[in-house]
């Protein structure tokens, strides 16, 4: 049964969903693609205001030249989020605008143990906190794992390069940090950031390949929806085998893509033991790099692999993220002379192939929309909640 109040929550909900997937918008625009008239949408913007959630900024002028209030996310309204990998805790803040407040990344000597990711995450949230340096409404805290989750209640089920089984990661970040925490597989996450905000904005079947220390995940998304698998672990594309005579993968065949195409070959070809995300693109783009020949072996492999992609899913549009956006980078005619001349031809003009658009930025989006998916469902939800600034989420 629709009633008053439900259609109001769900007005609501829409409003601020278009608020901040468009990282701002008018009164006239809202009314437009709503297709509510202008008192709904002025007391829908009075309430969303009133609960702190968006800001009216000077009024635009919109198609016809009639002044239009801008209606802005609240950046103050914002999201914290972790990524662990083997080499480094990656911490971030969001704004309820999409953009990143803030961001670090704790190097780590080991592989991080759960304790030990929660420990250096909470160490570095206080820091990004600080830094801030004005009061946040913390809404929560998004978690990307390269890994299989269990997202109904933020377990790992398996995140083999990390060594988490069975974890109950989502409870673990809630007792040390205080905040509310929910869990997603970090490719997923990422190839719907990059659908929401970067490279993938316009297209609707897109494949995200993202390439880490951890190895390869993927996230792939058909008609605009995620393609979740019967127990929401699909994705796993990184072990995909292009190559029978390579070498063991520990998922336990031979000559998966991410035993054939690797962060640590490459790191050994540059001559270093580590390299943040930026140092590494930076050294494979240069042309004097002593990688090149590993590149090129590294690219033949992957343009089996994204043929392979192509072929099964038809999608419009491949994304390159992590290193693998490097590898492109660096040859970009070559994976795209492979994809173009070996792809089925009775599926036609093979799909575009493409570097992710977010950057070293994109590890610290997609966890965010975790926490604002939630938010953005019901934003009357925020009456009953306690406004927290982040010095106090704790």
């Amino acid at each position: 049964m629709v009633t008053v109040d439900s259609s109001r929550r769900r007005n609501l909900s829409a409003v601020l969903r278009l608020v901040h997937t468009r990282r701002g918008a008018t009164r006239a625009e809202l009314t437009r693609l709503t297709g509510l008239n202008r008192s709904t949408i002025g007391g829908l913007v009075t309430e969303l205001a009133g609960l702190g959630l968006v800001l009216e900024a000077d009024p635009a002028i919109d198609g016809v030249g009639r002044p239009s209030p801008r209606i802005e996310p609240n950046p103050d309204v914002v999201a914290v989020t972790v990524n662990p990998d083997i080499d480094a805790i990656t911490v971030g803040l969001v704004g309820l605008d999409g953009r990143v407040r803030g961001r670090l990344r704790r190097a780590t000597r080991r592989v991080p143990s759960l304790d030990r990711a929660v420990a250096l995450a909470t160490d570095a949230i206080d820091d990004l906190v600080a830094k801030a340096g004005r009061p946040l409404r913390v809404l929560g805290l998004g978690i990307a794992v390269p890994g299989l989750v269990r997202e109904t209640d933020g377990s790992v089920v398996l995140a083999p390069h990390l060594g988490w089984r069975d974890a109950p990661v989502a409870a673990a970040f809630t007792a040390g940090t205080g905040l509310p925490a929910r869990v997603a597989n970090d490719a997923r996450l990422a190839a719907l950031a990059e659908c929401g905000y970067g490279a993938g904005v316009g297209h609707r079947s897109v494949i995200y390949l993202n390439g880490s220390a951890s190895g390869i995940g993927g996230g792939v998304v058909i008609e605009g929806r995620p393609l979740r698998g019967r127990s929401g672990f699909a994705g796993e594309l990184g072990h995909t085998v292009v190559n029978p005579a390579g070498r063991d993968c520990h998922c336990g065949r031979r000559g998966c893509l991410e035993t054939e195409v690797t962060r640590d070959r490459l790191l050994t070809a540059l001559g270093l033991a580590d390299a943040d995300p930026e140092t590494l693109d930076r050294r494979l783009l240069d042309p004097g790099s002593p990688a090149r020949a590993e590149v090129a072996r590294q690219l033949d492999w992957l343009a089996q692999a994204t043929i392979d992609f192509s072929n099964t899913f038809d999608p419009e549009l491949i994304i390159l993220g992590g290193f693998l956006g490097s590898l492109q980078a660096a040859d970009p005619e070559r994976l795209a002379k492979a994809v173009r001349g070996q792809g089925f031809p009775a599926l036609g003009t093979p799909p575009e192939v493409s570097r992710a658009a977010l950057g070293p930025d994109l590890p610290v989006i997609g966890p965010a929309e975790l926490i604002f998916a939630e938010l953005i469902t019901d934003p009357a939800i925020q009456r009953m909640l306690p406004v927290s600034t982040a010095s106090a989420a704790r």
